[in-house]
């Protein structure tokens, strides 16, 4: 990403070592990132993301508080942020339960800029695709949902004494004709 691409992109940043803290939010404020918000505890975190609407967190996983596993899990469960989790343990269990938690990315410290630079990439195209899942994912609910109302609505109709085209072609035309969804006409059939 280039600084200029970059300027937009919101961070809260989550350390309990405020060195650390600082070093990061400087190597993200030289990559054109903004930083929006910092604290060294995990509940603060949590409450800072809320509030301040970042486009990604970085966390800490051993903070005060609360860990960065279970501040990223409560981020991550609603729509909005990408997580990236910092820690100085790589054991498998720890990467696991970071995947568990929702989070995107995962560096291991001692870490170089270019590693925080590919993380951060990852997590913002990984979070891209995720919000791409959600809105297909809502598109197809509600997509079945009319499509549920419509054949319920056709059944009532086909009690009502009609074919099962003639109801369908019914209801295509009160919804031309109404210029309305066949689901409204299906859903006010119902209401009848």
């Amino acid at each position: 990403m280039t600084k200029a691409a970059a300027v937009a992109m919101r961070v809260v940043i989550a350390e309990d070592e405020a060195i650390i803290r600082l070093d990061l939010a400087e190597m993200l404020a030289e990559e054109g990132y903004d930083v929006v918000g910092e604290t060294g505890r995990g509940d603060e975190a949590v409450d800072l993301v809320r509030a301040l609407d970042p486009d990604l967190a970085i966390f800490d996983v051993k903070m005060p508080g609360m860990d960065g596993l279970e501040a990223a899990a409560l981020v991550a469960a609603e729509p909005g942020c990408g997580v990236i989790v910092l820690t100085a343990f790589s054991q498998r269990e720890m990467i696991t339960a970071a995947g568990e938690a929702g989070v995107l990315a995962y560096l291991v410290k001692p870490f170089q800029k270019a590693e925080l630079v590919a993380a951060i990439e990852v997590a913002l195209a990984l979070d891209r695709e995720r919000r791409a899942l959600r809105g297909e994912v809502r598109s197809l609910t509600d997509r079945l949902e009319a499509r549920k109302v419509i054949e319920r609505a056709k059944g009532r109709l086909i009690e009502g004494g009609m074919g099962e085209q003639e109801a369908f072609r019914l209801l295509q035309r009160r919804s031309m004709d109404q210029r309305t969804t066949m689901q409204a006409v299906a859903e006010a059939i119902l209401a009848e």
